[in-house]
């Protein structure tokens, strides 16, 4: 199979889909690899180390695009980039169909194929392509909130985990995944006080068995969500329903009796944010202010560490790469239930049930699984 990995055109993304090692392995399996030049330079990667790995470095994204029936991507296709895709092309990497409209018009409009990193799912029905991007974002949604807590930043001017004499900050996590988790893990060693939420019985109860003494753990219902984000000083939003949009548990009601200078970092925005207030914002202008209440919104929060979360991710989907180059479309998705769950476009119609359950309006043959 031809494969194309074009240089990633979103705001301060660094990442690329593929690593020189990867562009080896394929070339060694009988495929070709073109890849855009310097699609891998802002993850310290050079054109040099693809062309011995045996990749074709070619000069421009319309030059993958016209070489490859597979381009394997990191983030969601941007403006002026679908336009550009030919009907059959095969599409793998994430989509977040849930947290556009536009976008999922758009990948409609073209026909093409979109496999979604976020919905494909592993015999232990968990997601594997989405766990590693998590764990990078729950722990540098603390890095980041710690720092918009800073006055500069106009949040309230505290530091995380006090000094002796002085309490720390009192962090809410709402969502015991992995996101959650690796917030809350976080959070803990940095000495906050640290509360974190879930409908999952079984979650909470794993997240306390592993937990210092400074995670307390709360089932999430309404009223307890209300208590402790008015108590809060950061509040992490790090909630995940695959392919479908993410709930709102903070309204914006609430932002008027909460701390003035707290902070919300909404993890899930990419999924349409569980914050009633929340807009997406880029690494460059990643906060702003309602209610003085500090909003740091970023989609792409791994993208800022390029080298460590490009490493993360080709780790977890290079074998699925290769599977799906080796097998072809129908038969990588006819081999496996988890492997139909990435289907989310095709054919002009939605596949995935919450990618369809989030547009029911759109055309749609959600039977993928």
């Amino acid at each position: 199979m031809k494969i194309g990995i074009p240089k990633e055109t979103k705001a301060d993304e660094y990442r690329v889909a593929l690593l020189p090692v990867g562009a080896q392995l394929l070339a060694a399996d009988g495929h070709e690899v073109y890849i855009e030049t310097h699609a891998g330079r802002g993850s310290g990667y050079h054109d040099s180390e693809y062309r011995e790995a045996g990749a074709q470095v070619v000069d421009s994204a319309d030059a993958v695009m016209e070489a490859c029936e597979l381009l394997v991507k990191v983030k969601e296709p941007q403006p002026g980039e679908l336009e550009r895709y030919p009907p059959s092309l095969i599409v793998f990497g994430y989509f977040h169909f849930a947290g556009s409209r536009t976008l999922t018009e758009s990948c409609l409009d073209r026909s093409i194929t979109a496999l979604a990193y976020e919905t494909l799912t592993d015999a232990r029905g968990e997601l594997p392509l989405l766990k590693p991007m998590s764990e990078v974002a729950g722990k540098m949604s603390i890095q980041e909130g710690a720092k918009c807590l800073e006055k500069p930043f106009m949040g309230r001017g505290i530091l995380l985990g006090g000094v002796a004499g002085v309490p720390p900050a009192n962090v809410l996590v709402l969502g015991a995944g992995v996101v959650g988790a690796n917030a809350a893990k976080v959070a803990a060693g940095l000495g906050a006080n640290v509360t974190i939420m879930d409908i999952d019985i079984e979650k909470l109860r794993h997240i306390d068995e592993i937990m210092p003494d400074n995670v307390t753990t709360v089932y999430s219902d309404p009223h307890a969500v209300r208590q402790f984000a008015l108590q809060a000083d950061l509040v992490i939003g790090a909630l995940l329903i695959p392919g479908a949009r993410a709930p709102r548990l903070i309204r914006r009601d609430m932002l008027k009796e909460m701390k003035r200078g707290a902070v919300l970092v909404d993890v899930s925005i990419d999924q349409g944010g569980c914050f009633e207030t929340s807009r997406p914002t880029s690494h460059r202008d990643p906060v702003y202010v309602i209610d003085d209440i500090v909003h740091y919104c970023v989609p792409n929060i791994p993208g800022a560490v390029g080298r460590t979360s490009s490493q993360a991710l080709c780790n977890a989907t290079l074998p699925y790469v290769r599977k799906l180059a080796g097998l072809g479309l129908n038969a990588f998705l006819e081999s496996d239930r988890g492997l139909r769950q990435a289907l989310n476009v095709h054919a002009g119609a939605l596949c995935h049930p919450g990618v369809a359950g989030a547009f029911p309006d759109l055309p749609s043959r959600a039977d993928a699984g």
